[in-house]
């Protein structure tokens, strides 16, 4: 389909990429370069042409998961430099859930329709493999059906160097435990020169390679995602999702890729190491748009995260070629401590407005993009409980105490 006459004031570059897009053909590293750099005519032609590639891809249905965020421990010793979350185990706010707490979360969770409880922590010097494990019997005793989607790569890292075992015999292990899903993050950028400046003592690009293909490889999907608005340029984006989409291609073992924004307000990398102030609206719904058009036909499934991006922005990127909603959460902790103003919770009757209001469809769908519920019909939609949401007072005395905090541990080079 030709757009030079939809979209005249568009660049002949950019409507050359987005007719070969719409062909079939993939994009190369430079195409997707050039239109993460799309500003004014073309950040709408990227915008227009990635929704009916979004329409055509997935349909008019936006999906959605009840589930709830547990994290079990802010007490990590990695250090790197855009989290506002970690603490030492000595701060006055560090804390190390038992597994009784975990599990009224999780049965609360249930009460209010979750299907998925998502469970990250930080990592706590003196745990070991046998925590995790720990954690997915415990849950999975109590509540059987529930999924549970855990542990990034950089839990399994840590876990499988004290586990002693082969790699894929430790992620089986945790599967036979319950473990269902496996989050993508701790990718960040994956480029080394990156990740030595933002998280030096994280998990290197190749092993989180080798983390994530093992699990596929054992049929332990995950997601995948990317975090921009640092210090990264467009090159670094393009590189990071070309990636993944080799390994889409290897694998099949992707369910969605989730474009994540830094937040800047309260972590070292913008407060002291010079980073940006996180993304911009053009830059938050260009990656949308430039993720659906470079993943497709391997990743389908687009998600905006709300937490990072706020509803109405979100709104946005479903307009310009994502699907989906991404989760209820019921409490978020990472984000907010750099700083999120979004609050911890998004209700599924919030979400089913929002979606509404852009004249879409919601589904409520599972971890693994198996879809639960239609909402066909609006009347019968619940009312928004959008003034029952908690407001976010983390306040300055908090970012006070961390900086006192943070001033004695050594500067990364």
């Amino acid at each position: 389909m030709n757009f030079n006459k939809l979209f005249s004031d568009a660049t002949s570059e950019v409507v050359a990429i987005l007719d070969r897009s719409l062909e079939g053909r993939e994009l190369s590293e430079e195409q997707g370069a050039a239109l993460l750099r799309a500003e004014g005519a073309d950040l709408y032609a990227l915008m227009r042409v990635a929704d009916r590639a979004r329409r055509d891809d997935t349909g008019d249905d936006i999906s959605f998961v009840i589930n709830r965020n547990m994290n079990f421990t802010n007490v990590c010793y990695v250090g790197c430099s855009f989290c506002g979350f970690a603490r030492h185990k000595d701060d006055s706010d560090a804390y190390d859930h038992p597994m009784e707490v975990l599990i009224e979360k999780a049965r609360g969770a249930i009460a209010r329709g979750a299907t998925e409880v998502c469970i990250q922590g930080g990592i706590h010097p003196n745990k070991d493999h046998t925590h995790y494990r720990e954690i997915l019997i415990a849950l999975k005793r109590e509540f059987p059906d529930l999924h549970i989607h855990a542990f990034s790569p950089e839990e399994i890292d840590f876990g499988h160097s004290k586990s002693g075992m082969e790699l894929a015999a430790y992620l089986g292990w945790l599967v036979d435990a319950g473990l269902g899903t496996m989050p993508g993050t701790a990718a960040e950028i994956l480029d080394d020169e990156i990740r030595k400046i933002v998280s030096p003592r994280k998990l290197k690009r190749d092993r989180w390679i080798e983390i994530v293909k093992t699990a596929h490889s054992i049929g332990l999907p995950s997601t995948s995602t990317l975090m921009y608005g640092h210090i990264e340029r467009v090159e670094h984006v393009a590189a990071h999702l070309a990636l993944l989409r080799e390994i889409q291609k290897e694998t099949g073992g992707f369910t969605e890729f989730v474009p994540l924004g830094f937040i800047h307000e309260r972590n070292v990398l913008f407060n002291h190491m010079g980073a940006r102030s996180g993304s911009s609206m053009p830059e938050d719904v260009r990656l949308v748009s430039v993720a659906r058009l470079f993943l497709r036909p391997w990743i389908t499934n687009i998600q905006v995260s709300w937490v990072k991006m706020g509803p109405k922005l979100s709104q946005m990127g479903l307009m310009a070629g994502a699907n989906d909603f991404g989760g209820t959460l019921m409490e978020e902790s990472i984000s907010r401590e750099s700083g999120s103003q979004f609050g911890e919770n998004l209700p599924q009757e919030d979400m089913r407005r929002l979606i509404r209001e852009i004249g879409r469809t919601p589904v409520e769908r599972n971890t693994t993009y198996e879809i639960l519920r239609r909402f066909d019909d609006p009347e019968r939609d619940p009312p928004s409980l959008e003034s029952e949401r908690p407001v976010n007072l983390s306040g300055p005395t908090r970012w006070r105490l961390r900086e006192e905090r943070r001033a004695s541990v050594p500067a990364v080079s």
